[in-house]
């Protein structure tokens, strides 16, 4: 591993490895890094709080303009520094998700291409190099990659997916459960204590990571009869019938198909029998462990959460009894379920933004103090008819990206280059001044929160999911380049296709161009250019 550089002015060479960038680039970047003098040796080397998400669609952000909820905390983010545009993720699951970040490289490099696999904790991370640099680095909340965490000085970590009541963690002291606590707030409580009993002679990196809003989206028991809206609006393709996207089609990922135990929190009992696949459709064993799980959900809740649930959810599934044999009314029903369950878990996410920002407020750490937030990827609320995410389709693909860094970012920043998760590791590694190593994949943002350069970031991104045909959710693996306006897909299997998207005119993605005449020459560049990028990214 390479020795921390006492300034970062050659780190943005790396940016011409592909695209036309000029010389004049390679310069702006230069002068930009010189000017700001990051330097690991400074007495001001900045503190870092990055938090993730997990599954927070951008629509369910008000600072990006969606009105499903209001989320006045993470908007204080965007508010007070940088909000960017057009951030996308690599690989829309989990645990590679998580992988890209502490590694800054592409799955097939980093060794994590699906939920199922073990991360090499022995491989560089920027967590490791920051605490080699003399920071204080620690992992509080979701983890989720089947290794102990290395690289840190403390970490306290959800077993698995974890649980949303009397969450268990686990630490290098062993397995702790917080019998009725709920996990968003517990991990937030968790986090201000590190925080309160850091080394205050050494700046900090925490990773502070949500397991909201995951599924299956169990609201905190003090806010069940929380109406976020009366009616969610219908998305103008919630009934979409997917025309010439047969790996769409194929999906099981439709609102209609939720499982009615595990998703919609129903008893045995309330229904006669589990009629949904809930993404299982195929896996025998799918139906028995939807209502296994949710069995062992509910049985976390203490005796007096429960009689809060029982009340509520008592009522509100009642109507299943009115509605279960219209299938149009019962699909409805399902999606205003669910988008009650997700937003209230999201309340209880801004809620504990806002606790731990008020803790750096109010303790001197404001301004000397990078947070991110973000999530592992977006998620569908209901386009195409779905939840979930896996597809490179816009609402997977694209994540929130918000950025507070007073010391050196102005309020109200938007930036609309294309960022992915990859950028991550590179851009905190140079804002603390520490060397980015060279196989590192991603390119560091901080000239475009600082200088703001008239040179372009990148004009394309690529994406690649691993996934089997007949997994959970059965998507298809495929890749792809997006660029600002146009997206290529190519889907494996047993009906190879291909799909394009002009972004401007189509923006739900519904009508695929590919082998169209007038888009012969788009079509081209396209494969030319994503070519290029799997060659540039070692994915051939």
């Amino acid at each position: 591993m390479k020795k921390p550089r006492k300034c970062g002015a050659a780190l943005q060479v790396r940016a011409t490895h592909y695209g036309s960038y000029s010389v004049r680039m390679i310069l702006i970047l230069l002068v930009s890094l010189l000017f700001t003098g990051s330097c690991s040796d400074s007495p001001q080397r900045p503190n870092i709080l990055f938090i993730m998400a997990d599954d927070h669609a951008v629509r369910a952000i008000s600072a990006y303009g969606g009105s499903l909820i209001e989320t006045p905390n993470i908007d204080r983010i965007a508010a007070e520094g940088a909000l960017f545009r057009n951030a996308f993720v690599t690989n829309s699951i989990c645990s590679p998700s998580r992988a890209v970040l502490l590694t800054g490289k592409f799955s097939h490099l980093n060794g994590v291409t699906d939920n199922g696999q073990v991360f090499d904790g022995s491989q560089p991370t920027f967590p490791r190099m920051l605490q080699e640099a003399g920071y204080e680095t620690s992992v509080i909340g979701k983890w989720h990659l089947k290794s102990d965490p290395l690289g840190f000085g403390e970490w306290q970590v959800l077993i698995g997916q974890g649980e949303y009541y009397s969450p268990r963690f686990s630490t290098p002291r062993g397995v702790v459960q917080y019998d009725g606590d709920y996990v968003t707030d517990k991990i937030t409580d968790i986090a201000i204590e590190t925080l309160q009993n850091r080394d205050k002679s050494k700046p900090f990196m925490m990773l502070y990571h949500h397991k909201a809003p995951h599924r299956n989206w169990m609201p905190r028991a003090d806010d069940l009869d929380l109406a976020i809206v009366e009616d969610y609006p219908l998305p103008a393709d919630f009934a979409d019938t997917f025309a010439g996207r047969p790996a769409a089609k194929e999906a099981d990922m439709l609102i209609a198909d939720m499982f009615l135990s595990f998703d919609m929190k129903m008893q045995p009992g309330e229904y006669e029998s589990e009629t949904g696949t809930g993404g299982a459709r195929g896996i025998d064993a799918g139906r028995e462990q939807a209502i296994s799980a949710w069995v062992s959900d509910y049985a976390r809740l203490t005796s007096d959460q429960k009689l809060r649930w029982d009340a509520f959810y008592s009522a509100v599934n009642a109507k299943y009894q009115t509605i279960k044999d219209n299938p149009e009314a019962l699909s409805e029903w399902k999606y205003q379920r669910y988008l009650h369950d997700y937003h209230a878990t999201v309340k209880v996410l801004d809620e504990n933004v806002g606790r731990i920002l008020d803790y750096l407020d109010e303790n001197g750490l404001r301004e000397n103090t990078i947070v991110v937030y973000t999530s592992d990827q977006g998620f569908y609320l209901g386009e195409h008819g779905w939840y979930d995410k896996r597809f490179m389709y816009e609402p997977s693909m694209r994540t929130p990206l918000l950025l507070r860094y007073p010391a050196s970012v102005k309020d109200g920043l938007e930036v609309t280059e294309l960022v992915q998760n990859i950028d991550f590791a590179p851009t905190l590694l140079s804002f603390a001044g520490v060397s980015v190593p060279d196989d590192m994949q991603g390119l560091s943002l901080l000239p475009w929160l600082r200088e703001r350069p008239t040179a372009v970031l990148r004009d394309s991104v690529y994406y690649r999911y691993y996934g089997t045909e007949g997994g959970w959710h059965r998507v298809r693996p495929h890749s792809g380049i997006r660029t600002k306006r146009y997206k290529l897909i190519s889907f494996a299997g047993e009906s190879e296709h291909w799909e394009l998207y002009d972004l401007q005119t189509d923006t739900r993605e519904q009508k695929n161009l590919y082998g169209l005449a007038e888009f012969a020459k788009v079509q081209e560049d396209l494969h030319a250019k994503l070519a290029i990028l799997k060659q540039h990214y070692g994915d051939e």
